[in-house]
């Protein structure tokens, strides 16, 4: 059997981050967050990291990530760009903004053959997430069965300004029913409230939400190539619409699919202010000094 492959969305510009975030060193000897998830797949066994990113930074991915993943794990690049898969259609010549994740994941089309996980380049997800998303895609993930790391959505805030976070809505079984985008959420007076205009504004602690950690079939795919179609015929002359990933997994849940949802005892965290870069460099170290990672991680 194959091993997965590992699949990491790094196309985007970090907007409110105000820098490049998914290169910024936060490890002891300048480790990037992705190659703490990069060692954790590592040792989980997925056996290939495939880079969606723009073309005009390629050369600075490579040049970070060839060194030191030589020998150690297959890599291969992939390129988000705005024309990729139109199929003939004509977006507004203003639009700048890339299509979303679900489109960048398409991008990967002809570099995931096996089944795969996504995640983002700026998140820290934790050994154990990995180790369990890999007995998924070694043992449970078929062209009907999907799957997505889930977290509680107290661990996933930050202390310097509002988060958007997808709230998973989950059925009987304690699958996926429903992934919801909420927006500004943050913690106020012992409280968690999202200022979105929907309802519930109150959100529990144990909620538990997506961190764009999902595992995927191959016939992702076509199913998601044929999906895109139809949101550029609703939306794509917006020059702001996004083609989520939860797009694709509601659609796949209303047809009849499955998407489980994997628990996961590891901590998460990120960067999305420059605030959280000293917490995040903290965590790191508190994580080496435990013994879950060597002061190291390629040295």
């Amino acid at each position: 059997m194959s091993k997965p492959t590992l699949v990491i969305l790094a196309a985007g510009m970090a907007s409110r981050y105000g820098s490049m975030k998914q290169v910024e060193g936060f490890g002891p000897e300048g480790e990037t967050i992705m190659d703490y998830s990069i060692f954790d797949a590592i040792r989980a066994g997925f056996g290939k990291v495939v880079f969606i990113i723009r073309e005009s930074f390629a050369e600075n991915f490579k040049n970070i990530f060839e060194p030191k993943l030589k020998g150690k794990i297959q890599t291969e690049y992939v390129y988000q760009e705005l024309n990729y898969f139109l199929e003939g259609y004509k977006f507004p010549t203003e639009r700048t903004k890339p299509w979303g994740t679900a489109h960048a994941v398409l991008c990967a089309m002809d570099a995931a053959k096996e089944p795969f996980a996504v995640i983002n380049a700026d998140d820290f997800y934790g050994k154990n997430a990995f180790q369990n998303a890999a007995s998924f895609l070694s043992v449970g993930c078929t062209e009907k069965n999907y799957a997505i790391v889930g977290y509680d959505l107290i661990k996933t805030l930050s202390d310097y300004g509002t988060v958007n976070r997808g709230v998973c809505g989950l059925d009987n079984d304690g699958n996926l029913a429903t992934v919801t985008e909420r927006i500004n959420i943050s913690q106020k007076g012992g409280k968690i409230v999202s200022e979105d205009g929907l309802e519930p504004k109150e959100l529990s602690v144990n909620t538990r939400v997506s961190m764009n950690f999902w595992c995927f079939h191959p016939s992702f795919f076509p199913y998601t190539k044929k999906l895109f179609q139809k949101f550029l015929n609703t939306y794509g002359q917006e020059l702001k619409s996004e083609f989520f990933i939860p797009i694709v997994a509601d659609e796949f849940i209303k047809e009849g699919g499955q998407v489980q949802v994997i628990p996961t005892s590891s901590t998460w965290f990120g960067v999305t202010y420059k605030e959280d870069a000293p917490f995040v460099k903290d965590s790191l170290n508190k994580l080496i000094t435990a013994g879950e990672y060597p002061s190291g991680l390629w040295s």
